[in-house]
């Protein structure tokens, strides 16, 4: 095979013809006025053509994004084979080894969020993603949020357009049979790579492409237009009939969340307005069954949770946290001068401020040991427990919550609680924790 340099001169049909240039002439605009173009570039077929086309098609900088999960032997010689045809064909190229960290939802899930927490660290502020996803992939989505029983929300399209980051994600080949790529890297000679893994039916996905979509196209063989169309109905009327709004209050920590007694009482209003009140935030809700189960616990009092890859909604006293999943609760310690940052698990970056030319030693964040007093104005002490109680510090947090102290001859003198409260002494040297919190949104 040639494998023909991206030109709209190398079309033989020619722009006017061409399903797939004919889509980037539908998004050109976008593109045209774009901080920046990135391809999410597997080296697959769909990506290929995607990487080929926008590259023909757009006149501007195009960037190559190629995410390595090391899921298969081969995927070191997949990524160097990628890097090869970017350089053949003039297209800068950015590869990383993705380090996967399973969340109790699957290996494929796991690599998803790494993925996308990656191709969100790499666009800059205004630029554009863009995936190769197409008709089939919407059909064989809505399918499998069929079958797993999802309701409403979970049956809608997958979008064209989405936020991503500072930037945003575009699917221009979403409206394309996956036959018209197949046409395209056909009548323009590219290779790509198969990953055999594909072929396994193991996965529902494979399962579905290789033995349930070929038996209805024999029966209804524009069957994906129309399951398309029935899934962008879905996105439309969910959008246009949002379901109960509730009000967003923030515990002591900053963690959004709602009151429970602004939850309808009915479960599935219920259900639809938790939906809701996650899509705002990016967040895909769980199935339908897990998501009346977390409810149904929920009033009944503390302790029940909803997981998700990234995050864990949880209840604390009279309403209901979003906060990180992955809190690390494992004792830490770590040396910090006046105007440091630090990055702290689960938190985000943490400053610690104080006045200009004042020397403090051998100050350290640690995490809670046990037996910590913080002294008070009136000269009292106060145990830590009562301190969290007091601030209302939810569960989840007291174990990882870094606290300043300063360490001296005389002992462990405790200077701050986080940024929620400080000793005397942190206060007369105008010593303090600024955090800057790290949002929790869907990869």
């Amino acid at each position: 095979m040639r494998d023909s340099s991206p030109t709209v001169t190398e079309s033989p049909q020619g722009v006017a013809q061409n399903p797939v240039l004919q889509a980037f002439e539908r998004h050109a605009a976008t593109l045209d006025r774009a901080a920046g173009v990135y391809v999410a570039f597997s080296g697959g077929l769909d990506s290929t053509v995607l990487l080929h086309g926008v590259k023909a098609a757009f006149a501007g900088p195009v960037i190559a994004l190629h995410a390595n999960h090391g899921l298969n032997r081969d995927a070191d010689r997949w990524a160097n084979q990628c890097a090869e045809l970017c350089s053949r064909w003039n297209i800068p190229f950015s590869s990383t080894r993705l380090e996967l960290h399973e969340s109790g939802h699957g290996v494929e899930a796991a690599a998803r969020t790494a993925r996308y927490r990656w191709f969100e660290s790499c666009i800059e502020p205004g630029a554009v993603l863009l995936m190769a996803h197409h008709q089939d992939d919407q059909a064989e989505t809505l399918l499998l949020r069929l079958l797993r029983g999802a309701g409403p929300q979970g049956l809608v399209s997958i979008p064209v357009a989405r936020p991503l980051g500072h930037g945003s994600l575009l699917r221009p080949l979403l409206d394309l049979p996956r036959s018209d790529l197949q046409a395209y890297a056909m009548d323009h000679d590219l290779v790509w790579i198969d990953d055999p893994s594909n072929a396994d039916t193991r996965f529902d996905r494979n399962y579905l492409r290789q033995e349930i979509m070929p038996l209805l196209a024999k029966r209804w063989p524009g069957y994906r237009s129309t399951l398309s169309r029935a899934a962008t109905q879905l996105r439309e009327l969910s959008e246009h009939l949002p379901g109960p709004v509730m009000k967003t209050v923030y515990g002591s920590l900053g963690d959004p969340g709602f009151a429970i007694d602004d939850l309808p009482r009915e479960p599935a209003l219920a259900a639809l307005a938790l939906r809701q009140w996650l899509k705002e935030r990016s967040l895909l809700a769980p199935p339908a069954a897990r998501l009346l189960e977390f409810l149904r616990q929920m009033r009944e009092g503390a302790g029940a949770q909803l997981c998700g890859s990234d995050w864990t909604i949880e209840r604390y006293r009279d309403a209901v946290y979003l906060h990180p999943r992955q809190l690390d609760p494992a004792s830490k310690t770590r040396a910090i001068q006046l105007g440091e940052t630090l990055s702290w698990p689960g938190m985000g970056k943490l400053t610690l401020m104080g006045a200009e030319g004042e020397l403090l030693p051998d100050l350290s964040l640690c995490t809670r040991r046990g037996g910590e007093r913080l002294a008070l104005a009136s000269g009292h002490h106060k145990d830590l427990k009562t301190v969290f109680q007091e601030q209302a510090v939810p569960p989840w947090w007291r174990n990882c919550l870094p606290l300043l102290v300063q360490n001296s001859a005389a002992g462990e003198e405790l200077l701050a609680v986080a940024h929620l409260l400080r000793s005397p002494r942190a206060v007369s040297l105008g010593v303090e924790l600024v955090w800057e919190r790290e949002e929790i949104r869907q990869k």
